[in-house]
């Protein structure tokens, strides 16, 4: 049976990208065949006459499909800036209608897709919607990335109602150890266990250079749906 999550975190810059990339490197591990899609990608690079995005090589690399990168990742941006400034910027609009059908493709060459939002759950993607819509769109069970810092308590449990609030399952979350100086880690992870209606999938270690395969390690496949 054909899986696929939708990848959210409480800000940007909180480990979506390690995480998904972990995901796909366990689901590959297990015999799967797994590959990653970014929708929408700012803050890119231009080479060779194209914009080349870290996060995208990144999932490229931990999957073991080979897909068109227009449906890895159907829109991608210049300026690291809100994705629907960029589009303004470029002169286009971000379609969810496109982002579908290139799910879709992906959908149809492998057993598991993982969708890495960008930013957190309610960035704009355009004039009236935004990543909330396209979870919702793409009709995915969310796995929430949770960076774990001060402030952390109040972003995980607001996401978190309002992927429920979107009529979305929320799948699991990842506890990502951003700050390695964070105090009272143990009593804030426990607040929430205790909060979160989803089970914990695993608590990543801080690193200095985090890779997917030692995230991988980490987390609890098992208590995937």
């Amino acid at each position: 049976m054909n899986k696929a999550y939708f990848i959210t975190g409480t800000d940007t810059g909180v480990g979506k990208t390690l995480v998904s990339c972990a995901l796909l490197r366990a689901f590959v591990a297990q015999g799967r065949r797994a590959v990653g899609m970014k929708p929408v990608a700012a803050g890119c690079e231009a080479a060779a006459g194209s914009l080349v995005c870290d996060d995208v090589e990144k999932l490229i690399a931990a999957g073991n499909v080979a897909a068109p990168r227009a449906w890895i990742n159907p829109y991608s941006f210049l300026p690291p800036v809100a994705p629907h400034v960029a589009a303004t910027q470029a002169g286009v609009e971000i379609s969810l209608d496109r982002v579908t059908e290139a799910f879709a493709c992906l959908s149809g060459s492998a057993d598991v897709v993982i969708v890495e939002g960008v930013g957190g759950w309610r960035v704009p993607l355009n004039e009236c919607e935004d990543t909330a819509d396209m979870a919702r769109c793409l009709a995915l069970p969310v796995i929430l990335v949770v960076g774990m810092r001060l402030g952390c308590l109040n972003h995980a449990l607001l996401t978190a109602q309002a992927v429920e609030a979107s009529g979305l399952k929320l799948a699991g979350w990842v506890a990502n150890r951003v700050d390695p100086l964070m105090s009272m880690f143990d009593e804030n992870l426990q607040a929430l266990e205790r909060r979160l209606a989803a089970p914990l999938l695993g608590v990543l270690p801080h690193s200095a250079a985090p890779d997917a395969d030692s995230a991988a390690q980490y987390l609890r496949m098992d208590s995937l749906a």
